[in-house]
């Protein structure tokens, strides 16, 4: 895929759940950092990229973010700060981590953060897929389990990361 496919999957995606444009930018701004975090990029480039993109202050903290967070429902004020958790982060553990003590709508927030972190750390800790197993009922497993195998997340694709 391109990063235009990308963009226009998650347009086309975002319309039907969000029918909004703030909507339709976060879900483009998280795909498409998926997208180049499973393609090698760096995290600053990566923060350049969607500073630049999508107009969003990712020069923040968690610990500049977190005194003044509050729930909102909106994209505007969640994956700009769900993005700032994975950059603030040094694991897919710790990305999840920051995204909670913000406090909020932190299921979102830790999604984003994690979809985005899995993406650039590699697979999920194998502890943490065990839990996950245990906990779903084995036909959402297996749905996950297939999803995984058709997207090309496994073990196989992890890959040691150098930069901060």
């Amino acid at each position: 895929s391109s990063r235009e496919e990308v963009l226009e999957q998650a347009r086309q995606s975002a319309e039907i759940t969000h029918n909004h444009p703030e909507g339709i930018k976060g879900a483009q701004a998280t795909a498409l950092a998926i997208y180049l975090c499973r393609n090698g990029i760096a995290k600053e480039d990566l923060r350049a990229e969607i500073e630049r993109t999508f107009g969003y202050d990712l020069r923040r903290t968690v610990d500049d973010i977190r005194p003044g967070y509050v729930f909102d429902e909106s994209c505007m004020h969640t994956v700009p700060e769900a993005l700032v958790a994975f950059l603030d982060s040094t694991s897919w553990e710790d990305a999840v981590r920051n995204a909670i003590s913000l406090g909020g709508d932190a299921d979102t927030l830790a999604c984003i953060a994690g979809a985005i972190a899995e993406a650039f750390y590699g697979p999920l800790p194998e502890d943490v897929v065990r839990e996950v197993q245990a906990r779903l009922a084995p036909e959402l497993w297996e749905i996950t389990r297939r999803f995984c195998e058709e997207y090309g997340i496994s073990p196989q694709r992890r890959k040691e990361r150098q930069d901060s």
